[in-house]
């Protein structure tokens, strides 16, 4: 059996469901509640574009260096965070893969991952409990800055392996939001 899916583009209401997309505010969603000017004049606030939530524990960054993934890209393990929030920014200028699943109950199959096209410019960061699989890096290896909880007691990391699903990401045409596109070749599911 085998699925095709395309990667739809990493826009804040494709992502939703999932958590926050972490890029400057559109002129349209620009107000003088969230996009004012700081620093006599200088600099230019985009504030709050996203909240970092955790129980427990203290928000700490950190830099995660994400080795390019060869074409096709096998898909290995889906993992959660339930006591917070973790966010990845792109320090490298390079575009990546964000596959995700709603949180909750662990994904059975392919056809509940939800695959998104992120611009070097975007960041993300995954609401509590949102099921993700680690970072996708295209092109070469890729530094992230990483935001999350950190310290606190509990476990902050729950993965399911997912291999035995044999998911791989295709990687065709060029790398833009209307010629790029992924394809899941699936077999089997999770038991």
């Amino acid at each position: 059996m085998g699925v095709t899916l395309t990667a739809k583009p990493l826009t804040k209401a494709n992502f939703a469901p999932y958590g926050s997309v972490i890029e400057r505010y559109e002129a349209c969603e620009q107000n003088a509640d969230n996009t004012y000017e700081i620093n006599n004049g200088y600099a230019v606030r985009h504030h709050a574009l996203a909240e970092s939530k955790l129980d427990g524990g203290s928000v700490g960054m950190s830099i995660f260096r994400a080795k390019k993934r060869e074409n096709p890209i096998a898909l290995s393990v889906m993992e959660y965070h339930p006591l917070g929030t973790q966010a990845f920014v792109s320090m490298e200028g390079q575009d990546y893969i964000v596959v995700v699943a709603k949180a909750g109950v662990p994904p059975q199959s392919a056809d509940d991952l939800a695959v998104f096209y992120a611009k070097s410019h975007q960041g993300v960061q995954y609401d509590a409990n949102v099921w993700h699989h680690p970072l996708l890096a295209l092109g070469r290896d890729s530094d992230f800055l990483v935001i999350d909880r950190i310290n606190g007691e509990g476990n902050n990391c729950y993965e399911i392996d997912i291999t035995d699903w044999h998911v791989f990401i295709e990687l065709k045409g060029e790398c833009n939001y209307s010629q790029f596109k992924i394809k899941l070749l699936w077999s089997g599911q999770i038991s």
